[in-house]
């Protein structure tokens, strides 16, 4: 059997994609990141791929009449690896519904909050200024809305006395790490299913 193809999609430091990258180099991954996808070639994510020899479809959106012609362009680079999964790492760009629709149950994100709350920008911010006592970190299938497809895996995160956004951000992304690393190797495994908005992993 072929192994499980992934393709990566960041825009900045690819802190994300390095613990991806680490995983799939100790056997924890159980895929092949085969592609990373980004719109800003002097990310340090770019050189990261470069590091691991991660192929790279590296792109200037502005350099593309519409978003459809540049993600065509991706759909091509997708197809051409047999990508079966799309995981967005810091990815700042927004997918056009028909990217999303076309590869509907197969695009993943990660956002740190327990979702549905703090959706959006700074959920980090959002959770310090609102004064909850926990937060986290969701994985979710990517659908049309901001931050609303269902939920595949979440770990919570304790907000302590006098953390800054900053302390807390550094305690989220280690979880985010981690928790990233495992739910895509439930997808390599052929673990999760999805019916409407539940998710299942088998045992």
């Amino acid at each position: 059997m072929s192994p499980f193809r992934i393709a990566v999609f960041a825009s900045g430091k690819g802190s994300n994609f390095q613990a991806l990258v680490d995983a799939q180099l100790s056997g924890a991954l159980g895929g092949d990141i085969c592609l990373l996808v980004c719109d800003k070639p002097q990310a340090p994510v770019v050189e990261l791929a470069a590091a691991a020899n991660v192929d790279t479809f590296v792109f200037e959106p502005k350099e593309y009449a519409s978003k459809e012609e540049y993600e065509r362009n991706i759909a091509a680079e997708l197809q051409q690896r047999g990508v079966e999964l799309i995981v967005l790492a810091g990815y700042m760009r927004l997918l056009s519904p028909s990217f999303v629709e076309f590869y509907s149950g197969r695009i993943i994100n990660i956002h740190p909050s327990l979702l549905p709350a703090f959706p959006g920008k700074d959920a980090i911010g959002q959770a310090l200024a609102y004064g909850v006592k926990m937060t986290g970190v969701t994985v979710h299938f990517v659908d049309g809305g901001m931050d609303t497809g269902p939920v595949i895996a979440q770990k919570a995160v304790e907000i302590k006395k006098g953390d800054t956004a900053e302390v807390l951000a550094e305690r989220i992304h280690h979880v985010e790490q981690k928790l990233y690393s495992e739910v895509v190797s439930w997808f390599a495994q052929r673990r999760i299913s999805l019916n409407g908005r539940n998710v299942t992993i088998a045992e």
